[in-house]
Formats: C-alpha cells, structure tokens, sequence
C-alpha cells in the first residue's frame, strides 16, 4: 500500500501523521481521504474537485503538475506527500 504523508497544517484534520492507501489515483486517493477524514474536504480540494491553488502533490519526491495532478495513477510502492503553503505578505 502507497504511504501518505500530510503536513503539519493538514495534519490537524487527521489523527495521524502517515496513512496508507491502496487507491490507484491522486482523485481517489483525496475521494478517500475526504471519506474517512471529512474535516479534510475543501482543504485540499475546491468545490470543483480541483487541488487548492497552494496545495502541491508529490509522489516519490517528484512534485506532480498542477494541470492532471488528480489523474496521477499510483502504485503500492509510491510515497506521496500534500503540501499546503502557507500564503503571506
């Protein structure tokens, strides 16, 4: 099963720091999160179910395009990382 990690800003929507999924897809892996996770929904993604514009995906340490990102498929092996920037001025 792929491994998961969210950041310290996601993270305090969900009890645990890694999670595992078995999903073959960035959209189903959010699909589940939001599932299982429901304080997540619209964090990570827009109401469109598009990612947030400060939200970046990475799998296996490479960061994914914003344009397609969702339809990323996945592999049990693979690492993936969501990052949510924090915006300022």
């Amino acid at each position: 099963m792929a491994e998961v990690r969210l950041d310290g800003m996601l993270r305090q929507f969900v009890p645990r720091t890694s999670l595992t999924s078995s999903a073959g897809s960035v959209d189903l892996l959010l699909d589940e999160l939001e599932a299982r996770y429901p304080r997540l929904k619209h964090r990570i993604r827009d109401e469109t179910h598009r990612l947030r514009p400060f939200v970046k995906v990475f799998v296996n340490g490479e960061e994914l395009p914003r344009d397609g990102a969702e339809a990323h498929r996945l592999g049990p092996s693979d690492s993936i990382d969501i990052l949510h920037s924090i915006q300022g001025g």
